[in-house]
């Protein structure tokens, strides 16, 4: 197996990249690029911390993703598994990038910077959905601001509704949990009983 180890001898298989995949990045939220985090239910949110990266998957109504300012935007900590992974990396090592993804569009954005963990009781209230404010907000100070080419959606041909993958056809979250915990946990109970406990505690 040949191993690139230098950034020389990375560069030196890939062409210059064109001014295109230059002047689109920025370091402040432009009224376009602030249209496409407004369009977002989805985001994909990347932290690093002393035990190695995660990538943590953050959904809501479009939208949810707030632009505070130009280089500003709040991410609010919706009901999950208490695991908190993403948030105790930002507590040791500031750094985060976001992907957003719009349901349709070929077009992602991508968004690298800082983030701190707001508790700030006006900043919750704000957030509040169905009477349920989020117990953290991540507050991101932007660095960086781009949009990706639509080739990786276009390839993987995502939206494809005749592409859909029927979750019959997978192992249910009962099944892992049964199978990893030596049926502790999970459990046909656990996949029956599910849609309704995440009804109760969406937010």
């Amino acid at each position: 197996m040949t191993v690139i180890r230098t950034i020389e001898a990375l560069e030196a298989i890939y062409d210059e990249p064109g001014e295109t995949s230059l002047v689109k990045e920025v370091n402040w939220i432009t009224p376009e690029y602030r249209a496409l985090i407004e369009a977002s239910p989805f985001v994909a949110l990347a932290t690093c911390g002393p035990e190695g990266l995660d990538c943590s998957p953050r959904g809501d109504k479009a939208g949810f993703v707030r632009v505070h300012d130009e280089r500003t935007l709040m991410l609010p900590d919706r009901h999950g598994n208490n695991r908190v992974d993403s948030l105790r990396n930002v507590v040791r090592e500031p750094r985060v990038g976001l992907l957003f993804l719009i349901p349709g569009s070929g077009t992602t954005l991508r968004v690298n910077g800082t983030a701190v963990v707001s508790t700030a009781p006006e900043l919750l209230g704000s957030f509040v959905v169905e009477n349920k404010a989020p117990r953290s907000v991540l507050v991101i100070t932007v660095e960086a601001v781009y949009f990706q080419c639509a080739r990786a959606i276009v390839r993987s041909d995502l939206w494809n509704p005749e592409l859909r993958v029927d979750p019959r056809t997978l192992p249910t979250p009962g099944k892992i949990l049964a199978t990893l915990s030596e049926n502790r946990v999970g459990g046909e109970n656990y996949d029956r009983e599910w849609p309704g406990r995440a009804a109760r505690t969406m937010w």
